[in-house]
């Protein structure tokens, strides 16, 4: 049984769209990044970290529609997402007055982790053979 979601989420010709929204979102999330003063969610001690957590769920999002649905793609989707947080963090080494963090990184790890379980979870439920 196939849902508008299903449709949506699954059909082959709009992964190009979803390709050009993750370089999009990598672009922004790049320009913040490196920029010295980003704008910030307010004056919580911990706002850096949820920026990084709620980016990098978008990310995994969105990378997760853009590369071919498959356990194995799952796998490079994270790794290809980590990596790119350790290049923003050795970038920023080098950009005063920011710099790199490993518990920014760690951040954007758990942000690629919760991302990827919204995308297993919303597939499974999605899922043509499970009773609606």
């Amino acid at each position: 049984m196939h849902t508008p979601w299903t449709d949506w989420l699954d059909n082959p010709h709009r992964r190009p769209l979803w390709r050009w929204a993750l370089l999009l979102l990598m672009a922004v999330i790049c320009w913040l990044a490196f920029t010295p003063k980003p704008p910030t969610l307010g004056p919580l001690d911990y706002s850096d970290k949820l920026q990084h957590l709620l980016a990098f769920v978008t990310l995994a999002l969105v990378a997760s529609q853009a590369a071919r649905p498959a356990k194995l793609n799952t796998f490079w989707v994270f790794l290809f997402l980590l990596l790119y947080g350790g290049f923003i963090e050795v970038v920023q080494t080098w950009l005063p007055p920011r710099h790199g963090d490993w518990i920014d990184l760690f951040a954007d790890a758990m942000g690629i982790g919760v991302g990827l379980c919204m995308v297993a979870a919303l597939r499974w439920r999605l899922r043509p053979d499970l009773p609606q």
